[in-house]
């Protein structure tokens, strides 16, 4: 029989391969259509994560919320409110581009969180803060939730623009979410947001503001530099 050059090329393959003693690796087993999923039980602060067996699963009693994630959420109601009050002055004051997407990011965000916050009161049968921090009950809650501006604060800002309003506005939200970062400390401090949807939403209270005070603090050194009085 007369060979071809693919055949020979092909027997040629076939002798590398079987002297090599190689062979190609098995492909990875499909997952078991039967294979239960898996329940994944968040670590108190300062823990890790970890997965449930199948038994502890079946015996598992989520943690009810406490009287520390109730004032939790009722003050970050008030202290958000606060903020969307101060970046709904921007519009008509800032000088910065950058500083008039900060606020409507702020905006946005925050109006999401205060609905979630009283969806999470309302379901729990609490109540909210009542006005959301405006009035007089804003007022009594500036001397108990950290970062809060006070009524002269807020009149000063309002009274400002061009740059100088920039720099109060930067300031003053820093103090702010600054503020939020202890309220989420004192929570955890008092064992609080052992609930899972309190764990969750302080966490990303904590990891939300703490990258937009690095943002905003790099926005307050690119400012040209304050004029003396």
């Amino acid at each position: 029989m007369k060979l071809t050059m693919s055949m020979i090329a092909a027997l040629a393959t076939s002798v590398a391969g079987c002297a090599s003693g190689q062979t190609s690796p098995p492909p990875p087993p499909s997952p078991s259509p039967d294979a239960a999923p898996r329940t994944v039980q968040p670590g108190a602060p300062g823990e890790d994560s970890r997965v449930l067996e199948t038994h502890e699963v079946a015996g598992f009693t989520p943690l009810p919320h406490t009287e520390a994630d109730i004032r939790f959420m009722q003050g970050m109601i008030s202290h958000h409110a606060q903020a969307i009050e101060m970046a709904a002055l921007i519009a008509d004051r800032a000088e910065s581009q950058g500083l008039m997407l900060l606020g409507r990011r702020i905006d946005i965000s925050q109006r999401d969180e205060i609905g979630l916050m009283e969806r999470w009161l309302a379901k729990r049968g609490e109540s909210g803060p009542g006005n959301h921090g405006h009035g007089e009950l804003g007022a009594a809650h500036h001397s108990m939730m950290p970062g809060m501006l006070s009524v002269d604060e807020m009149a000063r800002l309002a009274a400002a623009s061009g740059t100088e309003f920039d720099r109060l506005f930067l300031e003053g939200m820093i103090e702010h979410h600054e503020g939020a970062l202890t309220m989420v400390a004192e929570l955890f401090a008092a064992n609080g947001g052992q609930e899972v949807e309190v764990f969750r939403f302080a966490s990303d209270v904590d990891a939300d503001q703490f990258m937009e005070i690095e943002r905003m603090r790099a926005m307050l050194d690119a400012l040209p530099p304050e004029l003396e009085r």
